[in-house]
């Protein structure tokens, strides 16, 4: 069965995902909606789209609701995206003096975790230091699937053949055609559920932060108070790194840029 989503309740869910994350949906976004919330409506045998959304918000609704966010909000990834920050993470780490103080690194639009075990591999194999890597999403589902670390097989075309080897396991017999992310790597990665479009909980503070083909879907307000949290969470010296679709033009913040999509916190200045 196909439900038709109306103007009034396409704003309805517009203002609700913009509410919850900060994300701006334009019009053309109905057909998604419709897709990705249609067996939802089956589900909880509702017909139509306001009846759906008059559910998530009421006290019985409250699991749904979480369960809407995830379905409106989770975004294509894949291993090693735009590769040329993980040699540049690469380098950025082959660099760093020896010491037993750990390299941070957070993803902060995790998604279904690709992005977290693409830097655990380039950690693994470059970084001298002890090192962790945190990934956040504002879905609790895709967060489920990262911390598991098992992958369709056709998702693995981007991950370096010696990297494939020797970070991930090949499924055989009912598992052939998937990969399972090795636990020694999943071990030294950690992922929770964070909203930045509300305050941070208390994660502490990192060198290095990819906040990667997320601020697309952010308005200007939205982008600014986001990148403003971040940076209080980058250490002095600190990187952020951005997609390369998008830009910090037009945004209040103290960073310097590096490199494309690459941005530092400047020192701590030392008094006289």
């Amino acid at each position: 069965m196909s439900f038709h989503i109306t103007d009034t309740e396409f704003l309805k869910f517009q203002s609700f995902v913009c509410q919850s994350a900060g994300i701006s949906m334009h019009t053309g976004k109905k057909s998604l909606i419709c897709a990705r919330l249609g067996k939802r409506l089956q589900h909880h045998q509702l017909h139509s789209y306001g009846a759906y959304f008059d559910f998530i918000q009421s006290e019985q609704g409250l699991a749904e609701r979480q369960v809407c966010i995830d379905l409106l909000t989770t975004n294509e990834t894949y291993f090693f995206r735009e590769p040329r920050h993980f040699e540049w993470l690469a380098q950025q780490v082959r660099a760093l003096p020896a010491s037993e103080e750990p390299v941070r690194v957070w993803s902060a639009a995790s998604s279904s975790g690709e992005e977290v075990y693409s830097l655990a591999m380039t950690l693994a194999e470059h970084c001298r230091h002890p090192w962790q890597v945190l990934g956040s999403d504002i879905s609790t589902r895709v967060l489920d699937c990262a911390r598991v670390g098992h992958y369709s097989m056709l998702r693995a075309k981007h991950i370096p053949l010696p990297y494939l080897k020797k970070y991930c396991l090949r499924g055989t017999g009912r598992q052939e055609g998937t990969l399972l992310i090795r636990k020694e790597l999943r071990a030294q990665t950690d992922f929770l559920q964070i909203n930045l479009n509300e305050p941070l909980p208390p994660v502490g503070w990192f060198d290095v932060i990819f906040l990667r083909n997320v601020m697309i879907y952010f308005d200007t307000p939205t982008k600014q108070a986001v990148v403003s949290r971040l940076v209080q969470q980058l250490r002095p010296g600190g990187f952020l790194c951005i997609g390369h679709s998008e830009s910090l033009n037009d945004l209040q913040h103290p960073l310097q840029q590096q490199a494309p999509a690459i941005f530092r916190k400047p020192q701590r200045q030392v008094k006289a």
